[in-house]
């Protein structure tokens, strides 16, 4: 099987290339091309990824290529990374809502909008060459903001899902909170891309999840203890933007942008990659984030190319399973993964408290995909002016002319 990662250039890939050295069993590769428009660092990630595969006694091939048709020829999925800007793009994201009191991050809120903007256009143009070279191959993507990405490639007729590590981290936390194999524990994990809750924690069929709902937990996701043992549930950590949105703000002006540490990080990821004696996964890794995507991947793929029928928690259509939203929508649950692609499972009916920002957020999506593919300064604002983060007119105003001036040379109608 072949597989190809755009964005394979990414200090991130070794990461990957760990889980498939791995997990070989589950996802017999046989070669895996790194696809990169920056043809020096790709070849050194590459050539990294060899020597990892050669310790591990793994024997597929790794090729690096800047060109894409070449790249993903034949492809039985396409893994999507990229970041449109790299991480001086990200910075301005993390920085710039924070001079009008919003929160700086590049997933949500402001931040997230202008990722949006500069990465779906060019998502869809690949994923118009993955469906030319390679039309049976299933696009995963990675790629940031995942749900809103995810939707562009479902709405212009992809074979597409969205993955996200938040469930599976979660998963294999708990797992080792309780002492347990990961393969025990199953989540009741429901709402959108970086914005979901835990509602239950199953160890063997048993709800266990009151038994995580302690002090430690608290601190981890940065909430009151108040606040999870009254909700009984565990919110994903990027809830805690929208729980306390004032108090990060004050904590992101006052410490450098996690892009700025990103990207020190990355200057020393590199020359170790370029070290000919380097062949194993640097503890660094351990800080650039993504833990746990490289298994969320290959079980992924794996059970798309076999059809075995497992559930894994992913970013597919909602077709009713969340009735508060559009069918067109695109949710974060767990789904049979068959070679058919996602079906979502039953869900218990969603709480007020979180139906009301699911279907804000979503709403905030919809607008935000239509700035993306079709441009224009008041549907960027609309989009702004949804966002439950944003949601003043004089900081949409000023925020939609910032953010503008900040993109415009991704921007072609700006």
């Amino acid at each position: 099987m072949k597989l190809a990662v755009v964005g394979g250039g990414s200090t991130y890939t070794p990461e990957l290339i760990d889980g498939f050295a791995r997990l070989r069993e589950e996802l017999p590769l046989t070669e895996i091309t790194l696809i990169d428009p920056a043809a020096d660092r790709v070849e050194l990630v590459a050539g990294m990824a060899r020597r990892m595969l050669a310790r591990a006694g793994h024997h597929a091939a790794v090729t690096a290529t800047t060109e894409l048709r070449r790249g993903v020829e034949d492809a039985a999925a396409v893994l999507l990374q990229l970041r449109v800007g790299g991480q001086a793009a990200r910075d301005v994201d993390e920085t710039l809502p924070l001079r009008c009191g919003c929160v700086g991050q590049e997933t949500t809120g402001a931040g997230g909008l202008a990722k949006a903007l500069r990465t779906v256009p060019v998502v869809l143009e690949l994923a118009e060459v993955i469906r030319e070279r390679a039309p049976g191959a299933w696009i995963v993507d990675f790629t940031n903001p995942v749900g809103i990405v995810t939707r562009a490639l479902l709405d212009a007729g992809h074979r597409a899902i969205g993955l996200c590590n938040v469930a599976i981290g979660f998963q294999r936390r708990f797992a080792a909170r309780l002492g347990v194999e990961h393969s025990r524990i199953t989540l009741d994990h429901v709402g959108l891309n970086h914005l979901t809750w835990e509602r239950a924690v199953y160890l063997d069929g048993e709800d266990v999840l009151p038994r995580l709902l302690d002090q430690e937990m608290a601190d981890s996701l940065g909430l009151p203890l108040e606040l999870i043992t009254r909700l009984g549930v565990v919110p994903s950590y990027y809830l805690r933007y929208f729980y306390a949105h004032d108090q990060v703000v004050e904590e992101q002006r006052s410490k450098p942008s996690r892009a700025a540490e990103v990207a020190a990080l990355e200057d020393e990821l590199l020359r170790i990659y370029a070290d000919p004696a380097a062949d194993t996964k640097p503890a660094q890794l351990d800080k650039r984030g993504g833990a746990y995507y490289s298994e969320a991947a290959v079980a992924l793929v794996a059970s798309l190319a076999s059809g075995r029928g497992d559930v894994q928690v992913v970013n597919t259509r909602n077709n009713g399973t969340l009735p508060f939203l559009p069918d067109d929508a695109v949710i974060e649950v767990p789904a049979r993964i068959s070679s058919a692609g996602a079906l979502p499972l039953p869900v218990d009916p969603v709480e007020p408290l979180y139906r009301g920002l699911i279907a804000n957020v979503s709403a905030y999506e919809e607008l935000a995909l239509q700035a993306a593919l079709h441009g224009g300064r008041d549907r960027v604002h609309d989009a702004l002016l949804a966002h439950p983060l944003v949601g003043q007119l004089a900081v949409a105003d000023e925020l939609t002319t910032l953010l503008l001036e900040a993109n415009g040379r991704y921007l072609p109608w700006v």
